[in-house]
């Protein structure tokens, strides 16, 4: 039985209660088997505090663990299978970061997420949807005007293409995504700032489209959607097609976001997305197109997350990271606040929300026979909820109960 002993720690245990302050926590086998342990424990891994505040590892429930967005020529010139290789520092980088649990938003494979589970490579534990639906034209699209495409993602045996209209098409390409091994279904309901033929507001695919996708994704593997979805009309019809997640949100009304509170429909906001498009646009190589449309959503974008968020809505953490650079995630958390969320709520969004927005009932939490997923940082985030951008403040980042960064002096 391996044992893993967190000393003279300060605990924020993900569930929205007080800290508590100079606790011991022990690990047995990867998951909590005792909070606020005895001082001593034989045959352990000893980790001293030494005073640190310990969170459970954070989930981002939308990320591109396959890329990082970059300029064209290098996209173009990059071999296939040398983005695999790329994607092996992406992963530690967010692992480094303290997120050990992702939701993969299109991009990755199965072989990515089983590399992971059979410890060939360090990465946070995932959660894919292959690729994306989308329709002809829309956002996915990589069709250019010039009649060049220049998909994100190339079609390959572990991801079929994504493109589908119809009724029967949409209900074939989810039954492809589900054989290909989707643990959820993404679709793109609305167009988006990075596509170069839409524009966020346009709706995509129709209700009766949005409701087969839900119900073959339901009924045939217990599955359930997100769905990128900007436009009001279509976070309208996303709703009502009982789509599990809304991705982005920008264009949110009390409305909408009444009727998701009352469906229990889960808001991941992606605040960072814009924000990064704009810092480092240069950097990355993107086109104009999604700078202007960057520019004109991000105050709508703030806008709805608060409206949301005081409505009750649920909101689970996630990023959009690999539209910018893997390791920054948990900026996130800070522009939530800034956005009016308080850093206890920012930080429930980030664990306990987000695990359950993904079905997990045992990650999430500090908390006896719970999965041991953990993360030491200086400081206490509840006084600057900044301090957990810095990854130099993350000092211990756990997985399981085995111990992937530790640069404790």
């Amino acid at each position: 039985m391996s044992k893993l002993f967190i000393k003279n720690i300060n605990l924020i245990d993900g569930t929205g209660s007080e800290v508590i302050e100079n606790v011991n926590v022990l690990v047995e086998d990867g998951r909590f088997s005792a909070v606020n342990a005895d001082a001593e424990v034989k045959d352990a891994e000893i980790i001293e505090g030494g005073g640190r505040y310990m969170l459970p590892g954070m989930i981002d429930t939308h990320v591109h663990m396959m890329t990082e967005f970059k300029p064209m020529e290098e996209r173009l010139v990059t071999p296939f299978s040398y983005n695999f290789y790329q994607a092996m520092g992406y992963l530690k980088r967010t692992l480094d970061a303290g997120v050990t649990t992702v939701r993969d938003a299109l991009g990755s494979d199965l072989g990515l997420k089983r590399a992971i589970d059979d410890g060939l490579v360090a990465g946070p534990r995932m959660q894919i949807s292959v690729n994306a639906l989308t329709i002809t034209g829309g956002h996915g699209d990589g069709y250019n005007y010039s009649g060049i495409n220049t998909d994100l993602f190339q079609p390959h045996p572990g991801m079929p293409a994504g493109i589908c209209d119809g009724v029967e098409e949409v209900r074939k390409k989810t039954r492809e995504m589900l054989r290909a091994g989707a643990d959820i279904i993404k679709v793109h309901a609305t167009g988006g700032v990075s596509s170069p033929t839409d524009h966020p507001k346009f709706t995509q695919f129709s209700l009766e489209e949005l409701k087969v996708i839900v119900e073959e994704a339901k009924f045939r593997n217990g599955v359930k959607v997100m769905a990128h979805a900007q436009g009001l009309e279509g976070v309208r019809q996303c709703v009502e097609a009982g789509i599990h997640s809304i991705e982005h949100g920008i264009f949110l009304d009390d409305e909408v976001c009444g009727l998701m509170k009352d469906q229990g429909t889960y808001l991941v906001p992606t605040l960072l997305a814009p924000v990064s498009v704009l810092e480092f646009a240069e950097e990355l190589g993107m086109p104009k197109t999604a700078i202007e449309k960057s520019e004109e959503v991000i105050e709508y974008h703030k806008e709805s997350f608060t409206r949301a968020y005081k409505a009750g809505v649920k909101i689970a953490m996630g990023t959009d990271a690999g539209v910018f650079k893997h390791g920054t995630n948990l900026r996130e958390l800070e522009l939530m606040v800034e956005c009016g969320m308080t850093p206890m709520d920012a930080i429930v969004a980030s664990t306990k929300t987000a695990a359950e927005c993904m079905g997990y009932p045992d990650i999430g939490l500090i908390k006896e026979d719970f999965v041991a997923d953990f993360i030491l940082v200086e400081d206490n985030p509840l006084e600057d909820i900044g301090l957990l951008k810095d990854n130099s403040k993350v000092t211990v980042v756990a997985k399981e109960g085995v111990v992937h960064k530790n640069i404790l002096n």
